[in-house]
């Protein structure tokens, strides 16, 4: 397969929006309702995998390769399909963690099939179906390519240690966007974000699980282990930011418009977005800060119930071939979660494609890697009140 980095319509977490309408539910697995959670063996069904050569695969938009000539074609997709002879029916039916959550969980939550045999969905969310039990332990005898390729750095999260019931799909980092020639100066802590001169030109993330982990970084907490108190810090520091008016407004994705726009300056921004804003503003930089940021991922699980384990199994091992990984890396241009897949990409022939070999925001060097962490998530008797005291300060 040709390795050529595409120019994309925007990445799939400008789809993402704050926690909203998926609130409710959200707050139901983030408790734990007793009533919700399923047994071990309760989870599977008999596994049809061998006789029913298919699988549905529910994912993100604009997050696989597509064609150049026709975006119908997924050339990675179409290329397990031939190999293996499973048809794929790969479905772009996720634009929210909660909004997803509500569509499947009256089924999980019930003991009944989803109609799904593979999903994505971000880390936060897949520690809530984790810790329901609603997806199934897969197995690792089925997956060489997984346990030789999966980066350590993302092998063991708090919420799934040995990555047991989930595998990243790809993976990013959180840390701080801003305009070199703007701002006239390097930014390299969290606090460079609450000088003076950047007064009412500074934007946070709106979503809780997006935003709290890289301000505790700013405070030295460990986020691998951070406490209810860091948290309450944090918010402390934000109100006092908002009301002196240093943080222009609480975003999505749309940061990347005020960026470019030059009405902000800096801002918390996802390492994927500004790959693709660096293409048409060199100035634009991201920086992980020397206090540290998060690496977070969206995850692939098998769902409960699902009566094609077996094959997703095989397609999640596939994209951990290096081969694989890098084309899906070079169109994506997300971290990715195969290191190997790096030299896969500095041989092309092709010069743009070889060059993103080179890129520590798809793969970090040395120096980044010891600052990047994976935060432990929201706990479920925390969630409520973190919920509400965040949104109060967002405006949610």
């Amino acid at each position: 397969m040709a390795l050529t980095p595409k120019t994309r319509p925007p990445s799939r977490r400008t789809l993402l929006r704050a926690l909203g309408g998926g609130a409710v539910l959200g707050g139901l697995a983030g408790c734990g309702v007793p009533a919700a959670y399923v047994a071990p063996g309760d989870r599977a069904v008999a596994d049809v995998s061998e006789r029913d050569r298919r699988l549905r695969f529910a994912n993100w938009p604009l997050y696989i390769d597509t064609d150049d000539n026709d975006a119908t074609k997924r050339p990675t997709l179409d290329a397990f399909e031939k190999r293996t002879g499973i048809a794929v029916d790969y479905v772009e039916e996720i634009n929210d963690n909660d909004e997803f959550f509500g569509k499947i969980s009256p089924a999980l939550m019930n003991h009944q099939q989803t109609g799904r045999d593979l999903i994505v969905i971000s880390d936060w969310m897949c520690a809530r179906f984790v810790r329901l039990g609603w997806v199934q332990r897969m197995d690792r005898s089925r997956q060489p390519n997984l346990a030789k390729s999966l980066d350590p750095l993302l092998s063991s999260p708090a919420f799934d240690p040995g990555r047991r019931f989930t595998v990243p799909w790809q993976s990013g980092i959180t840390g701080i966007a801003y305009d070199r020639r703007r701002v006239g100066r390097e930014i390299r802590r969290v606090s460079d974000l609450w000088a003076k001169d950047l007064k009412g030109r500074v934007t946070l993330l709106s979503g809780l699980d997006e935003a709290f982990a890289l301000l505790m970084q700013g405070n030295g907490v460990d986020i691998r282990k951070w406490r209810a108190d860091d948290f309450h810090q944090v918010c402390d520091q934000v109100q006092k930011h908002v009301a002196e008016g240093q943080i222009r407004r609480f975003t999505g994705n749309d940061y990347t418009k005020d960026l470019v726009s030059g009405d902000v300056l800096a801002c918390q921004a996802y390492s994927g977005d500004v790959i693709q804003l660096q293409a048409d503003n060199p100035d634009i930089r991201f920086v992980v800060p020397e206090e540290g940021a998060e690496l977070w991922s969206d995850s692939l699980m098998i769902p409960n119930r699902a009566r094609h384990k077996g094959n997703a199994e095989r397609l999640i091992d596939y994209y951990y071939e290096p081969e694989v990984a890098a084309e899906l890396a070079a169109w994506v241009n997300y971290v990715c979660p195969v290191p190997a897949a790096r030299d896969v990409l500095a041989a092309s022939k092709d010069k743009e494609t070889a060059e993103l070999a080179e890129n520590p925001l798809i793969f970090p060097d040395g120096g980044m890697r010891e600052r990047l962490v994976i935060a432990r998530d929201i706990a479920a008797q925390e969630r409520v009140e973190f919920a509400k005291r965040w949104n109060r300060i967002v405006g949610l």
